[in-house]
């Protein structure tokens, strides 16, 4: 599977919200500590739940959980029942430690596995053998939140609910230093694995580093929106990862302090952050009832793929042989990608947001139109702007190549159309209309003919060598954003704000056809074959229609405005890009089974977190069971072939593995479609940046504004 490297394993859903988990020191276990009074025991060779311990039969949350440190052992704490100790393989009840009245806010084993500490108005220290309490360490005005050992058993940490924390000499029972500097509750801390440092973690949203030996503090840690409630050094020590009630998890180098990253997923706070034994995976538990695995190699994010725009993609088009897909975006960027993998090849900057992009049919130039007012031609072999085209006074709206690539056409907010020569950058002609903005033009397939379309509802068939206009067509009743000729060049599709598409007969100039939407039109677009179109409108749903008949075969709802689509060049193919006002490219599949059309996901390119919803996996090859599992969980549809720990039973050497691997590789890509999270200031500068102050969109956008809500 090219180019995808999967950072998240199957994520793990719990009968109730999760509140502490942990990975046994061998690393074959893992246990989670549920809201409901339950343990839940797993094997990490295939994430299969083993067993389930009753901690609390009246429901108490079992707040922490924790592993002897020879993995024989599980302790357990909560609401009620001070401490548990559970035989790990056969999650026998060994110990009941205290009264059930007492409860308990923290568990921790000493390094040798002998005794056991527990927090709550004090801190308690038992002997595993005989369940005797050995040690009572009093200090703390308000109670103790969590405890821990240091990793030679010396020493004992303690957080108290007054924000303080305590290091305590195991064997004279007095204290060494006293933490000062937590504006609230310490809930959880972790020695690094050397002893050199603790971090704390408080409900003040920060984490602190304290150098042991002088009690100093070396780093605050900031940019969690909530309180911190879990926090866990890595193995090696030089990574911190952090879990908050703002749902996130931070990763952060311990010796700079800078965090390295951020990670979503959860849907409510992460109680506690736990690295498995080898540090190459790393556990969230959340009130989201669910745990979640990372592959800390790919740093911990849920998948790596190539950066993406950052906001809104206006334009978007393939390279006449297919092989490129170019986007251009308000993030001032312009951007090549392999039609193929997604990957991004070239990045064209500009100095202020892209509305527009045309590829020219001869593959070598791509013209770019920007919000300020210029024209930017690119040639594609060394990234350079060859020319900058400077006459109109408006925005650029949209671009068009005329067929052999001599000119180009650019439609203008200042109400005009340009012809362009691309070898000079020279403005050839200008064609006038009435004054209202233009905001689409379009080369008929043989090049004598422009159409445009404005506000005004009209729209403008051109004599190319004159400049001429030798027809309106008229019946729109708001303003036409887009318009669109077939290959063979008999039709023309035009999209509205008065919600409707229409088929115009070029011949007859009559309309052959009226397809209703429920919203506004923002682009439509003809296949390869000109058999089928597609249209995006301002409620987020991309409609598929049959062209002879004029019936919408299919449509597609996502979760932010589709602001341009394009299908591919290839008559044999039928697949189609969408850009998305959250910066996000993809493409889809447009399949027919049987009487019925479908979109399925290709890949995605993306400025963050994505998820699968309705990614194909049919007859993929390559798939390990674990990966297979995730994708089913998050929304892939499809069976694939070949597993991959099944397939390298069939093969008798690594090499040959590799080699099969590296084959199926190229066979197909499955990517996730993303979470479209629009801010509603961004959506609101973007359709107002769009339709203007027309009064017959202030319906339309502020539908929009509250769907974006």
């Amino acid at each position: 599977m090219t180019g995808v490297q999967f950072g998240e394993l199957p994520f793990l859903t719990e009968s109730g919200e999760v509140y502490s988990c942990a990975y046994s020191p061998d690393g074959e276990s893992f246990t989670a500590g549920l809201g409901n009074g339950d343990v839940s025991v797993y094997k990490t060779s295939n994430w299969e739940r083993v067993l389930t311990l009753n901690h609390d039969s009246s429901g108490g949350r079992v707040g922490r959980v924790a592993y002897s440190p020879q993995s024989d052992q599980i302790a357990s704490c909560g609401d009620s029942w001070a401490l548990k100790l559970w035989n790990a393989r056969t999650g026998e009840c060994l110990h009941v430690l205290g009264d059930q009245a007492d409860g308990s806010m923290c568990v921790a084993y000493s390094p040798q596995g002998d005794r056991v500490a527990s927090a709550a108005e004090t801190v308690r220290i038992w002997d595993v053998v005989t369940g005797e309490c050995l040690q009572t360490l009093s200090g703390h005005s308000q109670g103790v939140a969590c405890v821990a050992y240091a990793p030679q058993g010396d020493q004992i940490a303690s957080g108290g609910m007054d924000g303080v924390v305590r290091l305590w000499d195991v064997e004279s029972e007095s204290y060494s230093h006293i933490l000062i500097g937590h504006g609230h509750m310490v809930w959880s801390f972790a020695y690094s694995p050397k002893r050199e440092q603790l971090a704390t973690a408080s409900l003040d949203s920060t984490i602190r580093l304290w150098d042991v030996k002088t009690g100093d503090c070396r780093h605050v840690l900031t940019g969690h929106g909530a309180g911190v409630l879990g926090v866990a050094f890595s193995p090696k020590g030089d990574q911190l990862a952090s879990g908050a009630g703002d749902m996130t998890m931070r990763l952060w180098d311990v010796e700079s302090g800078t965090c390295r990253q951020t990670i979503t997923g959860h849907n409510n706070g992460i109680i506690a952050v736990a690295y498995s034994p080898k540090g190459d995976q790393i556990a969230s538990a959340s009130l989201d009832k669910t745990v979640q695995l990372r592959d800390v190699s790919t740093g911990g994010a849920l998948f790596y793929v190539p950066s993406g725009h950052s906001t809104a993609v206006f334009s978007i088009s393939y390279s006449p042989d297919g092989d490129q897909i170019v986007s251009g975006s308000l993030d001032q960027t312009l951007r090549l990608w392999s039609a193929e993998t997604g990957e991004c090849r070239q990045v064209m900057s500009h100095s202020e947001g892209i509305e527009c992009v045309a590829y020219s049919l001869q593959g070598h130039q791509v013209a770019s139109g920007c919000t300020d007012k210029a024209v930017r031609l690119w040639d594609l072999a060394t990234g350079a702007c060859q020319h900058t085209l400077i006459g109109h006074s408006g925005s650029i709206r949209n671009l068009a190549f005329s067929p052999d690539g001599i000119t180009v056409a650019s439609a203008s907010e200042d109400g005009t159309a340009r012809l362009w020569d691309t070898a000079t950058g020279s403005c050839r002609r200008t064609l006038y209309g009435t004054g209202a903005r233009v905001n689409d033009v379009v080369y008929s397939p043989n090049g004598e003919r422009i159409a445009t379309s404005g506000e005004d509802g009209a729209i403008r068939l051109w004599d190319v060598e004159n400049g001429e206009c030798r027809q309106i067509l008229i019946g729109h009743i708001g303003a036409v954003r887009s318009i669109a000729y077939p290959p063979q060049g008999n039709q023309l599709a035009s999209g509205s704000d008065d919600t409707t598409i229409r088929l115009w007969d070029m011949e007859s100039g009559e309309r052959s056809f009226s397809l209703t939407d429920q919203s506004g039109v923002f682009r439509v677009a003809y296949s390869a074959k000109g058999n089928l179109l597609a249209s995006t409108s301002v409620e987020k749903i991309v409609r598929l229609w049959d062209v002879a008949s004029g019936q919408c075969l299919f449509k597609k709802t996502f979760q932010g405005i589709i602001m341009c689509i394009a299908w591919s060049t290839r008559p044999d193919e039928s697949y189609l890009v969408t850009g998305c006002m959250d910066g996000s490219v993809l493409k889809w599949e447009v399949v027919q089974e049987e009487e019925e059309y479908h979109m399925r996901l290709c890949w995605s390119v993306t400025n963050g977190l994505l998820i699968v919803t309705d990614a194909s996996m049919q007859d993929v090859r390559g798939l390990s069971r674990l990966n297979k599992e995730l994708l089913k969980q998050r929304g892939a549809i499809g069976e694939p072939q070949g597993l991959l720990h099944e397939a390298s039973k069939k093969v008798a050497t690594m090499a040959s593995v590799v080699s099969e691997l590296k084959k199926s590789s190229s066979d197909r890509v499955v990517r996730e479609s993303p979470n479209e999270v629009v801010q509603e200031s961004s959506a609101s500068t973007i359709l107002k940046h769009v339709f203007g102050n027309l009064s017959s969109w202030k319906n339309q956008t502020k539908s929009a504004q509250g769907t974006e809500r």
